[in-house]
């Protein structure tokens, strides 16, 4: 679009952070892609501890072989990379986090036979001090190595426990897991009690009765500090339309809100009770020392530089089966961009914005607008009546976490807003990113 003569000075500083953009690239682009570290410990609905770094030069860059789409199951072959397992060396691990249910009262392993409701993917880079985070949906439809057949993937580690799990991910994703962490759902209604409860914006009402499994939800709208109990209500409940993808952006938010307070000083005296539940409900194969390291990067990694994204697919219903299924394309474009970290050529077109708000946001949103415009950016808006939770949408590959942080020296009011990458173009409003303006 074009730029009125007094907003000339805003269109040359965007041409300036696109030639800066384009420079990092240059010079990083030597130092290619895989890296090291990990990640957060300690709940994967609960406590993170998260560590990384990279020795991004010694590793080559990926290429995919052949996307492959059968039946409704996503199947992802890499060529593998170089793998060094110096923990602290300077490159990039990718960490697996998995929450598991009960396998009912009275067994003896309390890790038998259990099903990971929660996946997640954390990857980080020392150098920028950065993680991204791949939430893989529980329902996911998948071939389990080992001839498991069709399954969804949160049966994997049921089936075949966690070494199953990182075969599963090697071989329909081509992500190799260095490290994991797996945290019972015990786990997480004590040491949220422990930490004096997680505050949360509930973003609806949330009331669900499951006698069997025991499961009691009744949680109101608004700002609250959940407790144990309401945690494990609040990750599980899925019955508002959304299904796993709502669960999932839920579990993502959780997160979020544990990692502040995890920044909060009062958090140090609860360490050693933290420790003991731990020593019983989560399981990994990292040492203390290491747990230790990653906990203290995580506490020092900006918020801000924290990207999260779901894989993408669609919902499908086989008889009283259903599952979700797997874009193959956009979940590449997922992989690459959270896991290896790579960088869009930017061609210097500028961006299409997008404003979802809530009523009482429209001021705010407003104001917005006419920022955005001053800096040039087409903008469309949209008010809605129920939304969940501020925060900045990437629809296209282009919009990088880069971007954010130019877009956020203009507009100081999109400081700590969670960033998301959704290719799916769920809230993309017609636009290239979205500003979701809610009232938690």
């Amino acid at each position: 679009m074009k730029i009125a003569n007094n907003n000339e000075n805003q269109e040359e500083e965007y041409k300036a952070f696109l030639k800066n953009i384009r420079a990092e690239k240059e010079d990083t682009s030597n130092f290619a892609k895989l890296l090291f570290t990990i990640v957060l410990a300690v709940l994967c609905a609960v406590i993170v501890c998260v560590t990384v770094f990279e020795n991004s030069y010694l590793l080559e860059k990926l290429t995919v072989e052949s996307p492959e789409k059968s039946n409704g199951i996503v199947k992802l072959y890499k060529n593998e990379k170089k793998n060094f397992d110096i923990p602290f060396s300077p490159r990039r691990q990718n960490i697996l986090l998995l929450g598991v249910d009960s396998n009912g009262e009275g067994i003896g392993n309390i890790w038998e036979g259990t099903r990971s409701d929660t996946i997640i993917i954390v990857n980080i880079d020392p150098r920028t001090r950065s993680i991204n985070a791949i939430s893989i949906p529980r329902d996911s439809k998948v071939y389990l190595p080992d001839n498991k057949g069709i399954q969804k993937i949160n049966s994997a580690h049921a089936l075949g426990g966690v070494e199953l799990v990182k075969k599963t991910l090697k071989e329909t994703f081509g992500i190799k897991i260095d490290k994991y962490i797996i945290v019972h759902d015990e786990a997480v209604e004590k040491i949220v009690d422990t930490l004096g409860g997680i505050p949360i914006y509930v973003e609806k009402p949330m009331k669900y009765h499951d006698y069997a499994g025991k499961l009691h939800i009744n949680l109101d709208k608004g700002n609250t500090v959940l407790n144990g109990k309401q945690a494990i209500g609040y990750l599980r409940y899925r019955k508002d339309g959304l299904g796993d993808i709502g669960r999932t952006q839920r579990q993502q938010w959780f997160l979020r809100s544990l990692f502040e307070k995890l920044h909060s000083p009062q958090v140090i005296t609860k360490i050693p009770e933290v420790l003991n539940i731990c020593n019983t409900y989560v399981k990994t194969d990292m040492s203390f020392y290491e747990l230790s390291q990653y906990a203290a990067f995580a506490r020092s990694v900006d918020e801000n530089k924290i990207e999260l994204a779901t894989l993408p697919g669609a919902p499908n219903q086989r008889g009283y089966i259903s599952y979700w299924i797997l874009d193959p394309q956009k979940t590449q474009e997922v992989i690459n961009r959270m896991i290896y970290r790579e960088k869009p050529s930017l061609d210097g077109t500028k961006f299409k914005a997008g404003i979802m708000y809530s009523p009482r946001k429209e001021e705010e949103a407003q104001s917005i607008k006419e920022k955005l415009i001053e800096l040039g950016f087409e903008v469309n808006m949209l008010k809605i009546t129920h939304l969940s939770h501020t925060r900045f949408i990437a629809n296209k590959n282009d919009v990088t976490m880069d971007f954010l942080n130019w877009l956020q020296k203009k507009m100081p009011e999109l400081n700590n807003m969670q960033f998301i990458y959704d290719p799916t173009e769920t809230f993309s409003v017609g636009s290239d990113f979205t500003i979701v303006l809610a009232e938690g």
